[in-house]
C-alpha cells in the first residue's frame, strides 16, 4: 500500500520560504537612514556603548557634580605618579553611569522583600545607584553644614578623610541612607572609573593605564609573542582606537 505524503511544509516548501525570507531581509537592509548625532544604545543592541564626549553633566546638578569631584579628588589624590581622580574624569564616569541603565538597575531584580543580609550576602539595599547618590549627597551636605558650616567641597584635606572615615566605618550617619553603603558605592565607582577604558568617560588621557603599563584594547598580540624579558612600551589604546581620547565634565 502506497502511503499518503505526510501533512506539512515539504523540503521545497522550505526552501523557497527561506529564499522569501532572506529576499526580504535583503531589501529591509537596503533602506538607509541617515542619523544625526550619537545613536541611542540599548541593551544587546548592535550599537555599542555611547562614546561619552558630550560636554555637560548627564546627571548630576552642578552642586552635586561639585560634592562628587571632591569626594574623587580625595579618595584619588594627586601625586608624582598620577592625577587626581577628579582631574582623571571619574566624576564624569559616575555621572554617564547613572544617566544609563546603571543608574535604575534596570537590568536587575528589585522586587521586595527586601532583608538586612548576612556580610557573605552583599549588598541587599533596595535603592539603586541614583537614589543612593541623590541621598547620600544630600546626606553629607546635611552632616558638614552642621559640623563645618561648610559643604565637603569646601573641608580642607584632613577633614575631608576624617568625613570619609566615618562614613566607611559607619561612625558618621548620615539621613536616608546607610553611610558605609554610600561610601562603597563612591569608592566602587571611582575605582571603576578610574581604570576603565576611556569612551566611558574616566581614565581621561589614559592616565592609569599609562601608570600600571597595560597596552589597552589591542587586538593582535602577534607581534609580541616572542619578545620575552623586554619593555615593549606600548602605547595604550582606546576601544575607540585612538591612544588620546579625552573627555570633557
Amino acid at each position: 500500500m502506497i502511503e499518503k505524503p505526510a501533512k506539512g511544509v515539504t523540503r521545497r516548501q522550505l526552501l523557497l520560504s527561506s529564499a522569501t525570507t532572506v529576499a526580504m531581509g535583503a531589501a529591509a537592509t537596503a533602506k538607509a537612514a541617515t542619523i544625526a548625532g550619537t545613536p541611542q544604545w540599548v541593551p544587546f543592541d548592535h550599537n555599542g556603548p555611547l562614546h561619552y564626549d558630550t560636554p555637560g553633566w548627564q546627571y548630576f546638578t552642578d552642586e552635586q557634580a561639585r560634592e562628587v569631584e571632591a569626594i574623587v579628588e580625595q579618595l584619588i589624590p594627586a601625586d608624582e605618579l598620577s592625577v587626581s581622580g577628579k582631574d582623571a574624569g571619574c566624576a564624569v564616569f559616575i555621572d554617564r553611569q547613572l544617566a544609563g541603565e546603571y543608574g535604575t538597575f534596570a537590568r536587575l531584580y528589585q522586587e521586595g522583600p527586601f532583608q538586612p543580609g548576612t556580610a557573605m550576602q552583599g549588598d541587599q539595599s533596595p535603592l539603586n545607584p541614583r537614589q543612593r547618590y541623590t541621598l547620600g549627597l544630600a546626606g553629607l551636605t546635611k552632616y558638614c553644614q552642621a559640623n563645618f558650616k561648610k559643604p565637603f567641597s569646601g573641608l580642607g584635606a584632613e577633614q575631608r578623610d576624617a568625613t570619609l572615615a566615618g562614613l566607611e566605618k559607619g561612625t558618621i550617619a548620615l539621613d536616608g541612607i546607610d553611610s558605609p553603603l554610600f561610601f562603597q558605592q563612591v569608592l566602587g565607582n571611582t575605582m571603576e572609573g578610574f581604570f576603565a577604558d576611556p569612551i566611558y568617560g574616566g581614565n581621561r588621557d589614559m592616565v592609569s593605564w599609562k601608570l600600571i603599563g597595560f597596552p589597552g584594547a589591542r587586538y593582535d598580540y602577534r607581534d609580541y609573542i616572542g619578545l620575552h624579558n623586554q619593555k615593549l612600551d606600548l602605547v595604550p589604546l582606546s576601544i575607540v582606537g585612538s591612544s588620546a581620547w579625552t573627555q570633557k565634565g
